[in-house]
């Protein structure tokens, strides 16, 4: 019960710092580096994971998403088509979230599921709403095979290196598309 309450405070207070972020425009996120720093709450899951006392095993394994960059084949795709990619990967894995949280899991465990949902549905929202010029892609396929996992710390690993490599990298090749003025007030 206490590491339940302790584990709840910081929930608390990172739902309601995301709040703003979610609640953002895409044009927001596509221009400033440190409103995606903030959604990215990885490390601080990660940390909370190592006070969880051995619970980062799962009852029921993840699929990982497909994280992996080959950057010669990523910059020939359009934007569409990475956004896309990133979708599909984020949806799968959100899906197979849900399914690892059954009701014997661990506690801790359990509420890290749930904040790693939470963040998932946070970038799903921003993705799918932002604005692209080029051809659109529809594609439920995956770009990978993706493995599985019954540990909650190689999910972790995995979902921060789809954030910081193909999403962030999206999101650096639609910097161009920000006003002048905003680009220089975001990048700071």
């Amino acid at each position: 019960m206490a590491l339940s309450r302790l584990l709840l405070l910081p929930l608390l207070l990172l739902l309601a710092c995301q709040m703003p972020c979610a609640q953002s425009k895409p044009v927001d996120f596509e221009c400033s580096r440190s409103t995606r720093r903030a959604l990215n709450i990885v490390e601080e899951m990660q940390a909370a994971l190592n006070n969880c006392n051995g619970s980062s095993s799962l009852l029921r394994p993840v699929q990982l998403t497909c994280a992996e960059l080959h950057v010669a084949s990523w910059e020939r795709k359009s934007h569409h088509e990475r956004r896309q990619d990133i979708v599909v990967s984020l949806r799968h894995l959100l899906e197979s979230v849900k399914v690892a949280r059954p009701l014997g899991q661990a506690e801790c465990a359990l509420l890290l599921l749930q904040r790693l949902e939470h963040n998932i549905n946070s970038y799903l929202l921003i993705l799918t709403h932002l604005q692209l010029s080029d051809k659109q892609v529809e594609s439920t396929e995956l770009s990978c095979v993706p493995g599985s996992t019954l540990s909650l710390s190689t999910v972790l690993l995995n979902y921060r290196r789809l954030i910081t490599g193909k999403l962030e990298r999206l999101m650096m090749s639609l910097e161009s598309r920000c006003a002048p003025q905003l680009r220089e007030q975001y990048l700071q």
